[in-house]
């Protein structure tokens, strides 16, 4: 018996499949267990050898089921997904179409559990209090597993201005507030610089959950994937919906591709206005953690003056 050790996300129970078959494991001779974010592994502790050049493939249908059912706290969802893995490799190519068949009915059934995004968890009517009450049990997608609570928007309902960046950084998630931590420092400043109060503004993310990875005692920031914007989306539009901003800011290249769309790019189209469905008004510019990403103060200097320059606009329109 081989047992297996994956941080609980798609991506490393994928890892671990492909090694166990690659080595020819069957589902009978593999015990899963689900280790804590930066817990040490032990099955790919050494580097695995690599698949053969030509291995199995599996149908896109069978990869959107496991991605669903991957987020579901079913602890027994890892032996179901590898054990549909090999037979589809191994047993029956058309085993997605066999209705009857228990081990998938056990598949669809994990794969509707949780994780269809926040649609269901939006009360429709609801004022901004209740919004905020009701995303703090939000289970749309995986990141609220690993997340100590939803990070709601804050700020009045009547704001002309709203700003939205990408996620809640560590301090964020930690306090339950937007903006906050280091990048908050940064954001804070250029509002003053260019007049505009804090008060008065509302402040949200595209996605309202932390995601990181640990390393040692830091939890890094991961950029959320489109699939965890799209899941996120409700609650986004449903504020927006509520506030019916003037101007609405994009912070960052996440926050303008769940606002202008994937193709947008950051650096060639930001600190111009343009109408969404939004707003009338939608602009985009760096996020503040771009400026103390810079590599040194002269290129620190020169974000936070895009920044300014862009924050001078939605001040003045």
């Amino acid at each position: 018996m081989r047992t297996v050790e994956i941080a609980p996300s798609f991506e490393d129970w994928q890892a671990a499949a492909r090694t166990l078959l690659h080595d020819g494991v069957p589902p009978a001779e593999v015990r899963w267990r689900e280790t804590a974010h930066g817990e040490q592994r032990s099955l790919l502790t050494e580097p695995a050898p690599p698949p053969p050049s030509g291995g199995a493939r599996v149908p896109r249908k069978f990869l959107d089921l496991a991605r669903e059912a991957a987020v579901a706290a079913d602890p027994t969802r890892w032996q179901v997904l590898y054990e549909v893995l090999w037979r589809l490799v191994h047993e029956n190519r058309d085993l997605l179409d066999a209705e009857g068949d228990p081990t998938m009915r056990r598949l669809k059934a994990l794969s509707k559990r949780e994780g269809e995004g926040a649609a269901e968890f939006v009360p429709p009517g609801a004022s901004l209090a209740e919004l905020r009450a009701a995303a703090a049990k939000c289970t749309g997608c995986d990141l609220y597993r690993h997340a100590t609570q939803t990070v709601f928007g804050l700020g009045p309902a009547d704001a002309r201005i709203v700003f939205v960046g990408e996620q809640p950084g560590d301090q964020e998630d930690r306090k339950g507030a937007p903006f906050v931590g280091p990048a908050g420092e940064v954001f804070d400043r250029v509002l003053a610089e260019v007049g505009l109060a804090r008060t008065r503004v509302y402040v949200t993310n595209a996605v309202k959950h932390f995601k990181f990875v640990e390393k040692g005692k830091r939890r890094i920031h991961q950029t959320p994937r489109m699939s965890e914007l799209t899941a996120c989306r409700p609650w986004l539009e449903a504020e927006l919906a509520l506030i019916k901003p003037g101007v609405l800011v994009c912070l960052g290249a996440t926050a303008a591709h769940a606002v202008f769309g994937a193709d947008f790019r950051l650096m060639k189209d930001r600190g111009r206005f343009a109408p969404t469905r939004c707003a009338d008004k939608a602009i985009a510019t760096l996020h503040p953690s771009a400026v103390l990403r810079g590599e040194d103060e002269t290129q620190q200097a020169r974000l936070y003056g895009i920044l300014l320059e862009d924050l001078r606009l939605v001040a003045g329109a």
